[in-house]
């Protein structure tokens, strides 16, 4: 009588990752992969909460290397510490030179979570929601020296609903990202899989995104609501935003922050941006904008919990 046969061997990679995406991709990673380190930023000294990538790694038993920037990593690989083939990187957020690349044989893959040349930068989830886009999408990119212009092994679309919020669509892309890591990596190191320059994805997926866009880091200014806008752009802003920086707002002289609202084509006659057209106790307020009202459904007052719209108004109705 034989013995059992073991399964085939889990493809073996190096994580780089610092961020909460980086966490989950790493939870999710360690499943179908043998990780044989992780590589993160520290935890700071003044840091007294969870530091999930560091957490997840503890809890998964796998080695950890901390770098705080791109020359302590390049530190780390003249040591020679790790035998893998190829890295994967996801949320890292330290410049990762050429000779890190080259220390791996395969190089390293980046999952980034748009279909490049659309959305290089920092941001690309934020700013797909901004823009109004139908569709985004993971694209495993293997890394340059060039911010987000390597070739491309292998991308997935994904839809954006019209209720979509960063949060909401990170989650769903980071399932994405983890399914395209599953099965194009194996394929990838076994040479069964090539690159394409992103100048050459267009030809090759329908409707693909040809011309490079960019994303940027947020600033808390970016949350500041301005009411000339179209409503149509504040309430992408607000989904958008609803994490960080939100979208804030005085409203009767009231500091607070909008959390839900919906487009109303109709304008007040003689009113400009920013007035407050429609007051209703039972389902909320209407503001004037460069164009159309924008209606809010949920709204937080500074210092109070998130609420209905229609319970602001019932509780600060007399200063709208």
């Amino acid at each position: 009588m034989g013995g059992l046969e073991s399964g085939p061997s889990k493809p073996k990679v190096v994580f780089f990752g610092s961020g909460p995406v980086a966490a989950k991709s790493l939870e999710l990673l360690a499943r179908n992969f043998e990780i044989e380190a992780v590589v993160t930023k520290p935890k700071p000294a003044h840091h007294h909460g969870r530091f999930p990538v560091i957490d997840i790694a503890g809890s998964l038993k796998l080695p950890l290397k901390t770098v705080t920037n791109k020359a302590d990593l390049d530190e780390l690989i003249a040591t020679k510490p790790f035998t893998s083939e190829v890295g994967v990187l996801i949320d890292f957020g330290i410049i990762v030179s050429q000779k890190v690349i080259d220390y791996f044989e395969k190089g390293i893959v980046n999952s980034h979570f748009s279909l490049l040349p659309e959305w290089r930068g920092a941001d690309p989830i934020t700013f797909s929601i901004l823009s109004g886009q139908k569709r985004t999408g993971v694209s495993l990119m293997l890394l340059v020296e060039k911010m987000d212009e390597g070739p491309i092994i292998a991308c997935s679309v994904q839809g954006i609903s019209d209720e979509e919020t960063t949060p909401s669509l990170t989650e769903k892309l980071i399932y994405l990202s983890n399914e395209l890591l599953e099965k194009e990596i194996p394929r990838y190191l076994s040479g069964e899989v090539e690159s394409a320059n992103q100048d050459q994805m267009a030809e090759l997926v329908p409707d693909y995104p040809s011309e490079p866009t960019y994303s940027r880091k947020l600033t808390k200014e970016d949350g500041r609501i301005d009411w000339n806008n179209p409503a149509k752009q504040i309430e992408r802003e607000i989904r958008a935003f609803i994490e960080w920086p939100k979208s804030y707002t005085t409203l009767g002289g009231i500091d607070v922050i909008l959390t839900k609202a919906f487009v109303v084509p109709s304008v007040t006659a003689n009113s400009k941006p920013g007035d407050i057209t429609i007051v209703d106790e039972i389902s909320g307020l209407g503001v004037v904008t460069g164009n159309g009202t924008l209606w809010i459904s949920r709204i937080k007052p500074a210092g109070k919990q998130e609420m209905l719209a229609a319970e602001f108004v019932r509780g600060y109705g007399k200063n709208l």
